[in-house]
């Protein structure tokens, strides 16, 4: 998909919206969502480890985590925040984040601050009950969120989307180009593997399509992705299937199944490889 495509395609549906004030008891581990948050700190500081990063979190100052970023979050002391959570409606897009190196950190200036404001009013009853990620990642509460976007009076939707879509901007502003799929040929191969994300890929018939040969379209495809094609595909299957033990009562051997993995023991491997803890024990936090 070209960068044009990925920002017209843009579909981010506001999950919360709230305002916190900790005191050294904002303090969790190994979070890895399926939706995108941005943080917009008041006053104090705190601390969010990206991966292996650790990044200082000031006053005055925005912060994104796109989702199946694994993070944790440490503070020993007074902290005031607002906290926006984001679903990324892709259907049979790639992610915006596939396609760009977003900063972590931006300085907010005074109009986003008051468009946050803006949004946290006309969005009531989207807060947090409970600040552990466990309580607020579960199935129920992404599907009654979700519901609630739609429920929206379309005036409030259309304001909340653009509010939404200028604080994504000023990351956008400071973003780095990761690939830009000018290939017409990858560009096919990534939105068949998006339509067919259900289904077992095999890098025969991604070849195929595109009219090359095995080796020819993992290097190509890699000089345009960053990744492999296996590795890509890998990436988006258990995506998906975070998402399904989410929003879906479905075993985790049927969810397996459902992706194309015939091997169950293989799918379990691989989503520890890539999560950091089994399906049954991400399932059993939700």
């Amino acid at each position: 998909m070209s960068l044009k495509g990925a920002i017209d395609n843009l579909d981010f549906i506001l999950l919360n919206i709230g305002y916190a004030e900790h005191v050294a008891d904002w303090n969790y581990q190994g979070i890895n969502s399926p939706f995108v948050r941005i943080h917009f700190v008041v006053k104090g500081k705190a601390v969010i480890l990206h991966h292996k990063e650790s990044i200082e979190l000031r006053e005055n100052h925005l912060y994104l985590t796109p989702s199946y970023t694994q993070h944790s979050y440490s503070c020993d002391q007074e902290f005031h925040v607002f906290y926006i959570h984001l679903y990324e409606n892709l259907q049979h897009y790639s992610s915006i984040f596939d396609l760009y190196k977003f900063p972590i950190e931006i300085e907010a200036d005074p109009l986003i601050a008051q468009l946050i404001q803006r949004l946290y009013f006309i969005n009531p009853n989207r807060e947090l009950t409970k600040y552990d990620p466990s309580s607020y990642e579960s199935s129920k509460e992404l599907i009654k969120n979700i519901s609630l976007n739609y429920e929206n009076h379309p005036a409030i939707k259309l304001e909340s989307q653009s509010i939404i879509n200028i604080l994504l901007s000023r990351f956008l502003d400071h973003a780095k180009v990761k690939t830009d799929i000018h290939d017409n040929r990858i560009h096919r191969v990534i939105t068949y593997i998006h339509e067919r994300i259900e289904h077992s890929i095999s890098i025969e018939e991604l070849a195929n399509l595109a009219n090359l040969t095995k080796d020819h379209l993992i290097r190509l495809f890699k000089k345009q992705m960053g990744c492999t094609p296996a590795k890509y595909i890998n990436q988006k299957k258990i995506e998906k299937a975070q998402l399904l033990i989410l929003v879906e009562d479905m075993s985790l051997k049927n969810i397996a199944y459902k992706l194309g993995f015939d091997n169950i023991s293989y799918f379990i491997r691989l989503f520890k490889q890539l999560t950091g803890e089994t399906p049954s024990t991400y399932r059993k936090k939700q």
